[in-house]
């Protein structure tokens, strides 16, 4: 597994950002059983950039704490078999699957940290393991889909032992 990692602006989380990132990254694909090594692009920003991509990328005119840019388009979520098919979804060098890029504001982990009452680590992995879910084909438009995401990011954040 390659995890791209980037990060900007002057703050700083307490956290050691990339180890916990690729621990998290690592036990997602786990435990949706991807059968293939995996790349994913990480950035940690600040509100005002993250406000900026929200605006061009969904249309919404205000920061948020992470946003998801899966590479694959997935038939059903949490299905690798297509991908045989799928030779773009390939790195042409690595042979990884291109899962996609996350990013996160650093001032939004923070905040929801306080406002929810856990550690800015539980609040971190959380944000990862959300968007990994939404580069495996998961999304919590509908209840249903909702409900069967958050179990999921649940019992991650429950195998990584980062609890609330």
């Amino acid at each position: 597994m390659t995890l791209y990692f980037d990060e900007e602006g002057e703050l700083t989380l307490p956290l050691k950002c990339q180890k916990v990132a690729k621990q998290v990254v690592e036990a997602a694909l786990d435990y949706v059983e991807c059968p293939y090594e995996a790349e994913v692009n990480l950035l940690l920003t600040m509100n005002e950039q993250i406000h900026e991509m929200n605006l061009e990328f969904r249309g919404i005119d205000r920061p948020t704490d992470v946003l998801s840019f899966p590479m694959v388009e997935y038939p059903e979520p949490g299905t690798f078999d297509f991908l045989e098919e799928q030779e773009e979804c390939f790195h042409p060098e690595s042979g990884e699957l291109m899962l996609g890029d996350i990013v996160i504001s650093k001032e939004k982990v923070i905040a929801q940290a306080e406002e929810y009452g856990h550690s800015i680590l539980r609040e971190y992995a959380f944000l990862i393991a959300h968007s990994m879910l939404h580069l495996t084909g998961y999304d919590h438009m509908e209840d249903k889909e909702r409900r069967i995401m958050e179990a999921k990011q649940n019992e991650i954040m429950n195998r990584l032992n980062i609890l609330r």
